[in-house]
C-alpha cells in the first residue's frame, strides 16, 4: 500500500510555469513506476507523463512534449512535474498514480497505476 499527496497546483497565466510535487509514503516508492494524469471539467482522465521506478526512463503525451518534464527523487520519495509554457488547454485537475507492476512500462492506461493522489488543481488563464 502507497499513499500519494499532490500538492504545488495554482492559477497562472498563459506562458507561465509551475511545479507540481507528489510524496509518496507506506511501501518502499523505489518500487513503482510513478505517472500523472489530467481530468479537465467534464473530460476523462488522461496520460500526461510517467517515469519508471529509477527515474531512467520517461514517457510523455504528444501534447506535452518539450514543455512538461516529470522526475523523481527515491531519497526523498517524492515525483515531480515541471510544467513551462503553460496554455489554458492544460486546466485540469492533476493526479499523480504509481504502478507497482514494472513489466507494465511504459503504459498511459490508468488501469495500469494502482494507487492515486487526490489530485491538484491547475488553473492557465489566457
Amino acid at each position: 500500500q502507497v499513499q500519494l499527496v499532490e500538492s504545488g497546483g495554482g492559477l497562472m497565466q498563459a506562458g507561465g510555469s509551475l511545479r507540481l510535487s507528489c510524496v509518496a509514503s507506506g511501501r518502499t516508492f523505489s518500487s513503482y513506476h510513478m505517472g500523472w494524469f489530467g481530468q479537465g471539467s467534464g473530460k476523462e482522465r488522461e496520460f500526461v507523463a510517467a517515469i519508471n521506478w529509477n527515474g531512467g526512463s520517461t514517457y510523455y503525451a504528444d501534447s506535452v512534449k518539450g514543455r512538461f518534464t516529470i522526475s523523481r527523487d527515491n531519497a526523498k520519495n517524492t515525483v515531480y512535474l515541471q510544467m513551462n509554457s503553460l496554455k489554458p488547454e492544460d486546466t485540469a485537475v492533476y493526479y499523480c498514480a504509481a504502478a507497482s507492476n514494472l513489466r507494465s512500462w511504459p503504459s498511459r492506461n490508468p488501469s495500469s497505476y494502482d494507487y492515486w493522489g487526490q489530485g491538484t488543481q491547475v488553473t492557465v488563464s489566457s
